[in-house]
């Protein structure tokens, strides 16, 4: 376990949703690194620049965040933790605007998509994707630019001194994403007495009922099956790898039915084992 003063890498910077969840599962004073891709985030942690990482994973409006799967796969991370942080989209612009006078609007794209329904009434805005929900608002207000908004949370609007234009803008009210926490595999320490929810990734053969035999155990072993999610095999089309979450009342359960497909599956991993939040 590396001894190094605890700081948690973020995509974007503060004031985005990632800072937040970063804040809400390690306290507020937390140190962050702030980084503007996921790519990133992943190399702050390999290179130990950061002690844990917050990566969003999937949101309940756009879904999955699908190349996040294949960056804890490729650089071998484990998964120690999740929250689930409601979204409230904002948006924000500088003082004394109206949202008329709002020509541009940039944001992160998943915010853009989690918001078309109230741009689509406002056809004279030109919706452009940017880095980070809070990198925007900080570049508004550094270089005053009217007639420019963003959409992001309240937080980032106070901090940048922007005036909320409108509140809650996001199709679906109830809003929310789901994050990983993040930890280079050897310097994490599963509490077994604590775990109750497993991430795993398995590879099946390429024939009929493959992956509902799989799916089968997991079932008799008493496992909940709450999220699946595939990727293509970039040297092998047509083939599938798959990502699941599973929940369990008992370790034991998870081990017999992890004993099993081991045997079963062509390729079996361990992403992560963690408390379910929302257990």
């Amino acid at each position: 376990m590396r001894t190094l003063k605890q700081k948690v890498a973020i995509q974007g910077i503060k004031g985005s949703y990632h800072h937040g969840v970063a804040q809400a599962y390690f306290g507020e004073s937390v140190g962050i690194d702030e980084c503007l891709s996921f790519q990133e985030l992943v190399y702050s942690l390999e290179n130990g620049k950061s002690t844990d990482a917050v990566m969003a994973i999937e949101n309940s409006i756009a879904g999955s965040i699908i190349p996040n799967y294949a960056y804890i796969d490729e650089h071998d991370l484990a998964i120690s933790g999740e929250y689930f942080q409601p979204i409230h989209h904002c948006l924000m612009a500088l003082k004394g605007q109206e949202v008329s006078e709002i020509k541009e609007v940039h944001s992160h794209p998943m915010a853009l998509l989690q918001c078309k329904e109230f741009f689509r009434g406002l056809p004279q805005i030109k919706l452009i994707e940017d880095v980070d929900t809070a990198d925007v608002a900080k570049r508004i207000n550094e270089h005053q630019l009217l007639g420019v908004a963003a959409v992001a949370g309240e937080t980032a609007a106070a901090i940048y001194n922007l005036e909320i234009l409108a509140k809650k803008i996001q199709t679906i009210k109830s809003n929310s994403t789901r994050f990983f926490i993040l930890n280079r595999k050897e310097d994490v320490q599963v509490n077994k007495t604590g775990v109750n929810k497993a991430s795993l990734k398995f590879l099946t053969e390429h024939k009929r009922g493959s992956l509902a035999t799989v799916l089968n155990v997991m079932s008799d072993c008493k496992l909940n099956l709450t999220k699946i999610q595939s990727l293509p095999l970039i040297d092998k089309p047509w083939m599938y790898s798959f990502f699941v979450d599973v929940t369990f009342n008992a370790y034991e359960d998870y081990k017999k039915a992890l004993s099993i497909l081991k045997i079963m599956a062509l390729e079996l991993k361990i992403l992560g084992e963690y408390k379910n939040q929302n257990g």
